[in-house]
């Protein structure tokens, strides 16, 4: 049925056909019975035109028969409108709702721009028009150029009317279907290439799938042309331009990362989006072309792959080949930053001519430069022909022989996926090569497309990582351009005004327009979400692919074997990437792990990665030029040797190491006085010196710059400082205790005193009596418990709990004095002023220090000692004269140095010795730079030393001290401090207080009951005073149960009883009577 639209077309149409018959016959082109042949029309009025209207693929139907007569009509009205309107052929369009113009430069959709059209032919048809125009028209033909003037009959001029008007009528609505019959798409890649061969068939699988697929672009075909770039860049910008310039809305490419890089400014201009599944340049970003879309992943991840491959094996720098473009550049820069990130560095980089231009003598010349390089490691990032040829040279060169470590990047894989197996020689030139490929999970759909893959091609080519990208791209610009037109979407385009502004011209800038939905395909490319031939295809927020991942496998025999993944989410693993999504992420150093790895030279054994520059050069290792302490390190005069205790531990430990270590020493100072140590350190950082061997002390602030072996001698900060003996004297017995431990004893002697003498005074007599007798009573009791002398006996529960406390610790004090006061009086005492380095804090004295040493940055900017109080001192001999002199005499208190020097000072000069504690900790190193492979090795070796006993040996060679150097000369305190006893005297103080506490509170139970008692007996209270006289009146009262009156008791009932008897033997029939004595004491009781 048709369409209201189809039938405004059809009845334009017979409209026009009798229009151009009129004219036709008119102007003696034909009759009215006998039109001309569409060939003679076409040769006639031109064939660009008439070729532009009848082969429009947007016209179908009714519409393509109007257009037809529409192309005549304007093929008629050019031959008088003369050779300007020729002019303006290509600048002009038909009205075809949704159709395109000649040189494709504006849409016509509107009312409007239709009335204009029939008022540019009437007017120079020298017709009376009276339409306006709508829109800018710069034409100068006026009606006296005509060439020829003719008069319409009123018939002929109503069927034109009736024309324009049912077109003005209809075209007011638009046609409301969106979606075209075809839609143009175009591609460019380099068809003989690697992935070009592979890409090519992925394409064209990937279309026929999307146009039989009825769920995606229903009632649109999807029309894809291919264009060969032959791996030239000017010829692929070519080709891309050429898309650009027809009703393409979307190119699939390019291959190349150098064209994209070009085309990406074109297509940012023009709005079309260009979606590449193999440049994998990381500069490429979104931000500076938006328009650009990598459906494949970037080497952004694939240089972070090679980064944790570098780290897991502990390599510390690498080699980096590449090819000297867009491409490999980027990389290796990408490939630089992540190893940054890890503290590893690229060492070398060496770029290759791209191209042909690349021959095998100068791939062999950058080989040889590399080979005499310290990094054994090559990360190779090339294409395939150049990457062979190096090969091929390495191989000759010996260079993938054992010690070797190659790395290349996803284009051998792609060459090994597709192409394999290779050649032999090919083969043999890559023995033990590690390789990165692009991960695609496993699924049914892709073991299907495999299978599909094999019958296409006959087993003849395999399928490679990027064949299936290029096969997801097509249905991922499906899927976007489905979206697209149910949006309501619409394919016009629109001139760019800045094109239009250079002047048209020979080159036709003018025909690039810009594509108007171009913004809303982008989105929606960048919106889709589906299952692929790859995986889940869908975008980050960074517009990268989700879930980047590779496959490592390693180049054995005639093929290569897999020996893990990668992946962004969890790092190197020999599981699968998606078995490791269900599971938190761990990046820890436990689960990093890969298979074995046949190397290079067919060993197993992980090579060290790094060997000696084979340059001809030599180590220069750095030594300090003493002038003090040559013990340790000294040059042997005349000569360019050194000798010392640091030179024979290096010396030993590089003989330890499993390969020969070229070197030579380089003196550093003058031989008047010893050099900074921080500017030696600062030599190597600066890469002046390889290494520094000497007394080179380990801290913090060296440590930023520079790398330090494991220590081989302890060291750290002490002071020196001069004493005197002491004699023992008449109060050498005060000595053992200081004043405020004698003071807390005295005093609790005196406390224990009173606290027992309250416990015991209402029950036991021998505390109570006039109050003379009481103190003399406390005292005397108190400080007879030192000697454990006391005659008085303790009766209540309370007072023998806190005599036992007390006891125990008269105990311990009597101990510690007796073994300080023997140690004082037998062993010779030594004393100084200075105690520590607290001591020289607190003074204001001059401390000395040993030039170069770190020991004047620590005093000043670590323990904030002014820099005025700060004496240089060069020689053991300097640090003598100035502790004798002392600071009266321009001297120092103390000196501060590292233990090692101190030593060595002390074993020749017994009038010093070393007060307090040593208040660094810290160790002698060798200095290499950051990072340097040599420093871990010479840290096992001096290990080695260590364990082996030599490191011993050597000490003891060259620092072996005298008596006076011993531990025992060291100055220390023999007085005990209240701090020794002070957990002794509050368990004795909480005792106390303990005891004191339960009988007060016994003693108001009393009160409380003799207070109950008497208000009972008078029958009326008592005043405050009477209170207090009866408190002081129980604690004071003797109570009855007292130890004496006990004993009288006892004695008299004796005596009683003695008595009795004898009365009873000489008067038996007598009465026992009971004695007076006896009744006075019952009765008392």
């Amino acid at each position: 049925m048709m369409s209201r639209g189809d039938s405004f077309y059809l009845v334009g149409y017979r409209c026009f056909q009798r229009v151009l018959h009129s004219l036709y016959y008119l102007h003696g082109i034909g009759t009215k019975r006998k039109q001309p042949k569409l060939g003679r029309l076409r040769n006639t009025y031109g064939k660009s035109t008439w070729k532009a209207a009848v082969s429009c693929p947007r016209i179908t139907g009714s519409r393509a028969l109007f257009s037809a007569f529409w192309a005549r009509f304007w093929a008629f009205t050019s031959r008088f409108i003369g050779n300007k309107r020729k002019a303006y052929r290509k600048a002009y369009i038909f009205p075809f709702h949704t159709g395109r113009s000649v040189a494709g430069s504006r849409w016509l959709d509107s009312t409007s721009e239709l009335r204009w059209e029939f008022s540019f032919v009437m007017k120079h048809l020298c017709i009376d028009w009276s339409v306006e125009a709508v829109g800018q028209i710069r034409l100068n033909q006026s009606k006296d150029n005509c060439a020829i003037h003719l008069k319409m009959n009123v018939i002929w001029l109503l069927s034109l009317l009736f024309l324009c008007f049912g077109v003005l009528s209809n075209g007011s609505q638009k046609n409301l279907s969106s979606r075209p019959a075809v839609v143009n798409v175009g591609a460019v890649f380099t068809f003989e290439s690697t992935i070009g061969r592979v890409a090519k068939i992925a394409i064209e699988e990937a279309v026929k799938d999307v146009n039989s697929d009825a769920g995606v672009l229903t009632g649109t075909k999807f029309v894809l042309t291919m264009r060969n770039s032959n791996c030239s860049g000017f010829i692929g910008m070519i080709g891309a331009l050429q898309f650009m310039e027809t009703e393409t809305i979307a190119i699939i490419g390019p291959q190349s990362s150098v064209v994209a890089h070009m085309i990406s400014h074109v297509a940012n201009e023009l709005q079309v989006p260009l979606l590449s599944f193999a440049a994998t340049d990381p500069t490429l970003s979104s931000l500076q072309f938006p328009f650009f879309v990598r459906t494949t992943q970037s080497d952004l991840y694939q240089m972070k792959a090679i980064t944790e491959l570098v780290d897991y094996y502990g390599w510390r720098s690498v080699i980096a080949i590449f090819i000297d473009d867009d491409y490999g550049r980027n990389g290796v820069s990408a490939l630089d930053d992540a190893l940054a990130e890890k503290r590893l560095k690229i060492s070398h980089k060496e770029g290759i001519p791209p191209g042909a231009s690349a021959s095998q003598g100068d791939i062999m010349d950058i080989l040889v430069k590399v080979s005499v390089l310290e990094s054994r490691i090559i990360v190779l990032h090339v294409n395939p022909d150049i990457g062979f040829k190096v090969f091929s040279v390495a191989r000759y060169l010996g260079m993938m022989q054992n010690g070797y470590v190659w790395i290349a990047t996803d284009w051998l894989s792609s060459v090994l996926d597709t192409s394999s197996p290779l050649a032999s020689d090919t083969m043999d030139s890559m023995q033990g090569v590690l390789v990165l490929r692009r991960h695609t999970p496993d699924s049914d759909r892709k073991r299907a497309f495999l299978s599909r893959w094999k019958k296409l091609t006959g087993g003849s080519l395999g399928l490679n990582s990027y064949g299936l990208y290029a096969y997801d791209t097509v249905w991922l610009l499906a899927h976007a351009l489905d979206a697209f037109f149910n949006q309501g979407g619409t394919i016009s385009f629109s001139n760019d005004s800045k094109l239009l502004s250079i002047g048209r011209g020979s080159r036709h800038l003018e025909e690039m327009n810009v594509f108007d939905g171009g913004m809303l395909l982008l989105n929606n490319i960048l919106k889709s979400n589906f299952v692929g031939l790859t995986g889940p295809f869908k975008f980050t927020s960074d517009r990268s692919l989700y879930a980047p991942a590779f496959d490592i496998i390693n180049v054995i025999g005639t093929g290569y074997r897999q020996i893990g993944y990668w992946s962004n989410y969890s790092g190197l693993s020999t599981e699968t990437p998606e078995a490791l999504y269900g599971k938190p992420p761990n990046r820890s150093s436990v689960n990093q792990r890969l298979y074995g790895v046949v190397w290079p030279g067919e060993t197993l054994s992980k090579p060290r990665g790094w060997v000696f520059p084979n340059n001809g050069k030599l180590l220069k290792i750095g030594v300090p030029n003493r002038v003090s302490y040559r013990e340790f390190v000294s040059r042997v005069r005349g000569t360019d040797m050194f000798k010392g205790f640091c030179i024979d531990v290096f010396t030993a430990a590089v003989t330890l190491l499993p390969y020969a270590v070229p070197f030579q020493y380089v003196s550093v100072g003058d031989g008047h006085k010893n050099p900074n140590y921080s500017e030696l350190v600062r030599m190597v950082a600066e890469g002046e010196l390889d290494a520094v061997v000497g007394d080179i002390a380990i801290v913090t602030s060296r440590t930023r710059i520079v790398d330090f072996t494991q220590p081989y001698a302890s060291s750290g900060l002490v002071v020196v400082a001069p004493f005197r003996k002491l004699n023992s004297g008449a109060w050498a017995f005060l000595r053992p205790f200081s004043p405020l431990m004698w003071g807390v004893t005295a005093c609790f002697f005196i406390v224990i005193g009173i606290v027992v003498w309250i416990l015991e005074h209402r029950i036991n007599d021998e505390f109570r009596g006039p109050p003379k007798h009481q103190i003399i009573t406390i005292l005397w009791f108190s400080f007879s418990t030192m000697f454990f002398a006391h005659r008085e006996s303790t009766v209540s529960a309370l007072g023998r709990l806190v005599l036992i406390i007390w006891l125990f610790v008269v105990l311990i004090i009597n101990s510690s004095y007796t073994a300080s006061l023997t140690s004082i009086l037998t062993v010779q005492q030594l004393s100084s002023p200075i105690k520590g380095v607290e001591s020289l804090i607190n003074s204001n004295d001059p401390i000395g220090y040993q030039v170069g040493s770190f020991a004047e940055h620590y005093l000043s900017e670590e323990l904030n000692i002014s820099e005025s109080r700060l004496v240089a001192l060069g020689s053991p001999e300097e640090y003598a004269k100035a502790l004798q002199n002392g600071p009266g005499k321009g001297g120092v208190a103390a000196v501060v140095d590292e233990r090692p020097y101190v030593e060595l000072f002390l074993s020749t000069q017994c009038k010093f010795r070393i007060v307090g504690q040593e208040f660094t900790k810290s160790g002698w190193g060798f200095v290499f730079p950051r990072d340097s492979p040599l420093a871990v090795d010479m840290s096992t070796a001096i290990l080695a030393l260590s364990e082996n006993g030599d490191l011993q040996r050597i000490h003891d060679k060259w620092l072996a001290t005298s008596a006076c150097s011993s531990e025992s000369t060291e100055l220390e305190s023999d007085r005990l401090h209240l701090k020794s006893f002070w957990g002794l005297f509050l368990i004795c103080g909480l005792a106390c207080f303990v005891a004191l506490v339960i009988y007060f509170f016994q003693i108001l139970r009393k009160f409380r009951n003799a207070a109950a008692v008497g208000a009972n007996s008078t029958g009326t209270g008592s005043s405050r005073s009477g209170h207090l006289q009866t408190l002081f009146s129980l604690m004071d009262d003797r109570s009855g149960h007292t130890k004496t009156g006990h004993k009288k008791r006892r004695i008299e009932r004796s005596l009683s009883e003695n008595d009795k008897e004898d009365e009873l033997k000489s008067n038996p029939k007598k009465k026992p009577i009971r004695n007076s004595l006896e009744i006075t004491t019952s009765t008392s009781e």
